[in-house]
């Protein structure tokens, strides 16, 4: 970490990046000024939240990328704790299903797609959750399924085909 923060491997702004996460309070109208509001978001949202299109961080514009970095926020702050443990559950339910696919795969081939899956989509949820709430750096992954963007959605759906097909296999050689 030392030779990486004193050679030039780092950029200025991947510098800032790691400073504002480790301390947001540091430049809140610059570099901190995201986390800050997501912050903010998250914990307005309560228990139910503050209701659908009613998020007063979220809907006011304060802050940037909501539909595809920060949808978690809106989710937090719109929905509240419920919902957002809710998302999180459902996310963990595809999570956990492409892991008893590959646990029941037939051939090693199908067992590494659904296990290679399970594990892109749990690492993309735990960073992005991680970064809207402040606990990993922000790097811009959406999350599955919810961020806005046609990529990524597709990506995650051709996933899900390739699930789909994996645990198809492993009927037909049951049968």
């Amino acid at each position: 970490m030392v030779a990486a923060w004193t050679t030039p491997l780092l950029s200025d702004y991947q510098r800032d990046r790691l400073l504002a996460f480790a301390d947001p309070t540091i430049d809140p109208q610059g570099i901190g000024y995201q986390v800050s509001q997501v912050r903010l978001a998250i914990g307005s949202g309560g228990w139910w939240g503050q209701g659908v299109g009613e998020g007063t961080q979220t809907q006011g514009g304060f802050i940037p990328f909501q539909q595809t970095d920060f949808v978690f926020s809106v989710a937090g702050e719109e929905l509240g704790f419920a919902g957002a443990a809710g998302l999180l559950l459902v996310s963990g339910f595809v999570v956990l299903r492409a892991f008893l696919i590959a646990r029941d795969a037939q051939d090693s081939f199908g067992r590494l797609v659904a296990t290679g899956v399970g594990c892109w989509l749990l690492f993309q949820t735990v960073q992005n959750v991680g970064m809207n709430l402040g606990m990993l750096p922000v790097t811009g992954l959406p999350l599955p399924f919810v961020s806005y963007g046609g990529s990524s959605m597709f990506a995650c759906w051709v996933a899900v085909g390739l699930l789909g097909n994996v645990h198809l296999v492993n009927l037909r050689k049951l049968f």
